[in-house]
């Protein structure tokens, strides 16, 4: 039996057709058609039934198909180890990041890494939705904040503190403030990226605690928005270091309450589940941790 034709089949079944199964292939649709008929020949079995507007699998052909998608990924995992062993990134790197923590910093790490690794692409989905590293589309995602139980593979590749900030008319207002429960009444901005975009939890020391529970009058659905809003005077947010840091040092915006303290997110580069990571992700990830930590390359980008 041919192997190659298992690619021909699974793909006309993942795409819906021989068209954009040749398509993805970079191959004639005749070339395609040609080679799933010679499977169904080979296996005595009508895997797929052909009308003019769809293709749908047959029972054997969905069953057939099953194993087929693990025997492919078996395949790829092989090639993975081999190139692993070789250590040379290659081929296009996919990945998805936050918009905000993704143009603060993985803009840069991928323009160090297509710098360092000139024969490798990368594309960058920018989103603060958590999209689905099980549908097999990305090799990697970076996660900026608190992780959910998975069963997906993380390293934790650095970590932000969260900072209550405000324009500078605004902290004017808040300075004779000394408690976190004195800014409840306040205008505040809520980032309805969060999962409890209204409640933080203050803390000073080993003892200090205060919850404040904020009543906004803007709520936005993106942490960048958010920033936008603060620095427009909108009123007052909690807001990663990574994001307002420059504004801080240039005094257009400032930190509220600055001797209490917000829990520390992580940053957390996350995979899918598989034996083997292709060099190009373990390359992509080092470097983002180099510029987490501050490390220089050397090189000019």
């Amino acid at each position: 039996m041919n192997l190659n034709r298992l690619a021909y089949f699974a793909a006309v079944l993942d795409t819906g057709s021989f068209t954009q199964a040749a398509e993805r292939l970079g191959v004639t649709k005749a070339v395609v058609s040609q080679q799933v008929a010679k499977l169904e020949e080979e296996l005595g079995a009508s895997l797929i039934v052909r009308s003019t507007r769809r293709v749908q699998a047959t029972e054997a052909g969905r069953a057939f198909h099953a194993r087929c998608t693990v025997i492919l990924k078996e395949a790829e995992d092989a090639f993975d180890l081999v190139a692993e062993a070789s250590g040379a990134p290659s081929g296009t790197l996919r990945l998805t990041a936050p918009y905000d923590y993704g143009t603060a910093k993985v803009v840069p790490a991928v323009t160090r890494y297509i710098t360092r690794y000139p024969g490798c692409e990368v594309e960058v989905s920018f989103t603060d939705r958590r999209l689905d590293l099980m549908a097999g589309e990305l090799d990697l995602a970076i996660h900026a904040g608190w992780l959910q139980d998975s069963s997906l593979q993380v390293r934790r590749i650095g970590e932000f503190r969260q900072v209550l900030v405000a324009r500078a008319d605004l902290a004017k207002k808040c300075k004779g403030l000394k408690e976190p429960a004195d800014l409840a009444g306040l205008p505040f901005v809520a980032n309805l990226a969060l999962r409890d975009p209204l409640t933080w939890r203050f803390s000073r020391d080993a003892i200090s605690r205060e919850t404040v529970q904020f009543s906004a009058r803007l709520r936005l659905d993106t942490t960048t928005a958010v920033y936008h809003a603060v620095k427009l005077g909108a009123g007052l947010s909690v807001l990663p270091d990574y994001l307002v840091a420059p504004d801080l040092a240039a005094g257009d915006l400032h930190e509220l309450l600055p001797d209490w303290q917000l829990p520390v997110g992580g940053i957390h580069a996350v995979f899918p589940p598989a034996r083997y990571r292709p060099p190009k992700v373990a390359a992509f990830v080092e470097i983002l941790r180099e510029l987490e930590q501050g490390i220089e390359s050397g090189l000019e980008y």
